[in-house]
């Protein structure tokens, strides 16, 4: 994984980093999403109840850093990882877990595939085109300009 340069991670986005590979990984592994309810029921069960606007805050990274170890440990518990995994600060992502993000990745991107393959018969070249100049886009950040410039 590859961090921008020119906004450097902060620890409450790097928490929150952990947090989302956290609940990816869990999808991955044939679960179905994780919900708010099933964290905070899971939380609480272990005393440490988590609101629903600070866990929001806390996937976002957009509030003061969450700090308070147990509660931290109790959701590293939950998700079966090291209990220090999300109070470790250092910010490495890891080994297992990396390879585990780059398998979800790769099953997305094929269940996105076939899904559209499936969809998508009978429509025409040019609406296929413009389609993916438009997945490219958000993908890449680029403009239609660019992807067309890329063609030539």
């Amino acid at each position: 994984m590859t961090d921008d340069a020119s906004s450097p991670e902060t620890p409450q986005t790097r928490l929150a980093r952990k947090l989302n590979l956290l609940l990816d990984l869990y999808e991955a592994e044939g679960s179905e999403a994780l919900t708010y309810p099933e964290i905070n029921r899971h939380m609480s069960q272990r005393g440490t109840p988590v609101s629903r606007s600070r866990w929001a805050y806390m996937r976002s990274g957009d509030s003061s850093l969450a700090t308070d170890p147990v509660l931290l440990r109790n959701l590293a518990e939950f998700f079966g990882v090291d209990r220090d995994y999300l109070l470790d600060d250092a910010g490495e992502i890891p080994k297992l877990v990396d390879t585990q993000l780059e398998l979800l990745r790769t099953l997305r991107e094929s269940r996105v595939r076939n899904f559209a393959a499936r969809q998508l018969q009978g429509i025409s070249s040019e609406t296929l085109v413009r389609l993916r100049q438009v997945i490219d886009e958000r993908k890449w950040g680029k403009g239609v300009d660019d992807a067309d410039s890329e063609e030539s």
